[in-house]
């Protein structure tokens, strides 16, 4: 199987780490040959709620029983897509009153900035250094990594970037702003935390330009910052919300969610401003309805706290220059990229799963499913000082 996966799949790095899965359960993946892993990223915040949680396949079966594909989205009635839209906008509980599901977070990217051009009339977006928004197109131009976008351009014009939690840069925001497109939390800049009311503080700069805001919950939507949607444990309302990853039990879903009139852009001049082919699959529907429901009758979220705290407790070593983050998202800082990359391939030998960042390179990512007992979290806790250990003591 390694032999074919160098064949014939393109990777995305020289050296892919090439682990092969046979299966998961809970919060582990097992490999051939008895290798098991604890696995501490959830597909980069996609299992929410472990791997092959038994009421997720359920529903995947009975809905794959029923039907997969019968009709292009937005134009036929679909039970789940129905039952999942309206359970989120519930849960929301905001001035966001409609949904369009997609495929990707990327893809959601693509939508919110198409509607947000087309609300305003204007042509101008801003975004943030370090941020992270997808790899399509549209959603590279507003990403916020120059290393990122080397050999493909010429990108979308008209972007400008700030700094994420400086208030001095919101004055770029202005009356030719479209929008403003920002993480709730920055993900890939390794887990940076809104201080100071900054997100209030875009909101007020957007409101004060005709700005529409974007909030990308792509990572911290669904539980894993102790609340359903990360804007809720910062109080702030976008005009626009991104969501993907955890959002379809871990079957492909994305989705933007906006204010009614925003998104009533794509009925006409043109119909059809916005299609997508598979966009709300009804299996990845009804998988992510029965995580979320999962989250919800379990209690998860209430359980964040003990678990964060065990997290903050446990991981502190002199090599940890800093573990910064909220609820079960954290970045762990190393001092150098060779540093933390030898950290990572102890602590996969060692049967613990962890990764890097995007727009860092000396840090490790810590986002295990929500799933996670304290028990199992102690173990985690456990097999990385080893692992920071020893590195350090082979220095």
């Amino acid at each position: 199987m390694k032999q074919l996966f160098d064949r014939y799949i393109a990777h995305t790095s020289e050296e892919p780490i090439g682990m092969e899965i046979e299966r998961g359960e809970g919060v582990y993946l097992y490999g051939p040959h008895g290798r098991k892993w604890l696995d501490f990223i959830s597909g980069i915040c996609v299992t929410n709620v472990g791997h092959s949680a038994p009421e997720v396949v359920r529903a995947i079966q009975t809905q794959a029983a029923l039907y997969l594909h019968p009709m292009v989205y937005g134009e036929a009635v679909m039970g789940p897509q129905v039952q999942y839209g309206a359970k989120i906008i519930e849960l929301l509980n905001n001035n966001l009153k409609k949904i369009y599901f997609t495929n990707s977070g990327a893809e959601a990217t693509e939508g919110a900035l198409k509607i947000a051009k087309k609300y305003t009339g204007r042509g101008e977006l801003v975004s943030c250094y370090n941020a992270y928004h997808g790899s399509t197109h549209g959603a590279l131009s507003v990403g916020g990594n120059p290393k990122k976008k080397v050999g493909y351009g010429p990108l979308l014009p008209g972007v400008s970037h700030i700094r994420f939690n400086q208030e001095e840069d919101l004055d770029q925001i202005t009356d030719q702003t479209a929008a403003v497109i920002i993480e709730v939390i920055q993900g890939t800049a390794g887990i940076i935390l809104p201080k100071d009311n900054y997100l209030q503080k875009v909101r007020q700069r957007c409101d004060e330009t005709g700005a529409l805001m974007i909030l990308d919950e792509i990572q911290t939507g669904f539980g894993r910052t102790g609340t359903m949607f990360a804007l809720q444990g910062f109080e702030v309302e976008p005009d626009i919300l991104l969501l993907a990853k955890s959002l379809g039990g871990g079957l492909p879903l994305g989705a933007f969610v906006a204010k009614e009139e925003i998104m009533a852009v794509i009925q006409k001049n043109p119909m059809f401003g916005h299609i997508t082919t598979f966009g709300g699959n009804p299996v990845s529907c009804a998988a992510g309805l029965a995580a979320v429901t999962k989250i919800l009758d379990e209690d998860l979220m209430a359980q964040m706290p003990a678990k964060e705290a065990i997290l903050r407790q446990r991981l502190r070593h002199p090599a940890i220059q800093e573990l910064r983050g909220k609820g079960l998202l954290f970045g762990l800082i190393f001092e150098t990229f060779e540093f933390a990359e030898a950290v990572r391939k102890v602590a996969y030998d060692k049967g613990l799963l962890t990764l890097g960042f995007i727009n860092i390179d000396n840090g490790l990512r810590i986002s295990p499913p929500l799933t996670i007992t304290e028990a199992e979290l102690h173990t985690a806790c456990d097999l990385m000082l080893s692992s920071v250990g020893e590195v350090w003591n082979s220095r």
